[in-house]
């Protein structure tokens, strides 16, 4: 589906999305027609990031995952996440990955549909210098990238020369306002009075899909396409939350997605998740991981929705966004 620029936002609603469906494995496919998705992250002080992303992204419907994390907490999350093939990876003193991660990652390269980098990890630039390893070796695939959290650190940290930096091949960043003004160098509050213009902005000057979180959530392609999301409730502003989305976004292009869909359809997926949660716990205490669980039934019942497009009653698949500030 190709969407032009437009003056204002279009709405990430039910109607969107049904003129927007996900790919859908046929029922005699296999794991790997399914999307293989690597995730990359993870730290001796936060290996619940990279556990929490890669269990999204097995939510989202991918078929094989692999995870690449610190030697110092491979077996944590390999007993974590029986599901997937977990590498260890060498740590420096601050706890990111040495550039001989490069190595290690390189046979998967011509294997994987999508890689997500960045949650739990640490030292943004030793994450930048790999970043900037990795990507020319993707550039010739198919392969769809997500950055988050620290690997978004790749815009300030050039492999040289200093910023600004533009990929070669359109990426998906996943920042909110306070990433936002770090990675921007722009005041934060100048950046939640303004987000539409910032995530336009960021997404053509770094050839991106921006994922601008907030209780409002602005997505901005590197062609001038936007839309927006809004609702949900403040229990998304949680710990882990970011990385759940993270994850739902990686899985859902792993399994032929392309970036813009990905995004809005991540997004209305973890903001529904939090609706869910909200009227079975309330809206504050319910924790990242239980968002995880309720994806496959959304994604069942959006599926739904998108095969007979008709109206539907408040309270089907629509929703908003709100994580951790």
């Amino acid at each position: 589906m190709m969407l032009q620029p437009h003056a204002r936002p279009r709405d990430v609603d039910p109607s969107l999305l049904r003129s927007w469906p996900l790919p859908v494995p046929s029922n005699d496919a296999d794991k790997e027609d399914r999307g293989h998705v690597l995730v990359l992250g993870g730290s001796r002080e936060m290996p619940g990031a990279v556990i929490l992303a890669a269990t999204a992204a097995l939510r989202a419907g991918a078929g094989k995952l692999t995870i690449a994390t610190g030697r110092s907490v491979a077996q944590l999350v390999a007993l974590a996440l029986p599901e997937s093939r977990v590498l260890g990876l060498a740590e420096n003193e601050a706890g990111g990955f040495t550039v001989e991660a490069v190595a290690a990652l390189d046979p998967l390269a011509d294997k994987i549909s999508a890689i997500l980098i960045g949650p739990g990890m640490q030292d943004e630039a030793a994450t930048a210098r790999l970043v900037h390893a990795l990507l020319p070796r993707l550039d010739g695939s198919d392969t769809k990238v997500v950055l988050d959290a620290e690997a978004m650190g790749a815009v300030l940290h050039p492999p040289a020369g200093d910023p600004p930096f533009r990929f070669a091949v359109p990426v998906l960043l996943t920042p909110h306002a306070g990433e936002m003004a770090h990675l921007t160098g722009s005041a934060k509050d100048e950046i939640c009075a303004a987000p539409d213009r910032h995530a336009l902005e960021a997404a053509q000057h770094w050839n991106a899909v921006v994922v601008l979180k907030g209780a409002r959530t602005v997505i901005a392609a590197p062609g001038g396409e936007r839309w927006q999301n809004e609702g949900g409730n403040v229990g998304l502003a949680t710990s882990g939350s970011g990385d759940v989305l993270a994850g739902i976004l990686a899985g859902l292009a792993a399994r032929g997605a392309d970036l813009a869909q990905a995004a809005a359809w991540g997004v209305a997926l973890h903001a529904r998740a939090g609706e869910h949660l909200a009227e079975r716990f309330g809206r504050l205490g319910y924790l990242a991981r239980e968002l995880c669980d309720g994806i496959p039934a959304l994604l069942e019942q959006a599926a739904g929705d998108s095969a007979d497009a008709a109206p539907k009653p408040t309270g089907t698949f629509a929703g908003g966004l709100r994580v951790e500030r």
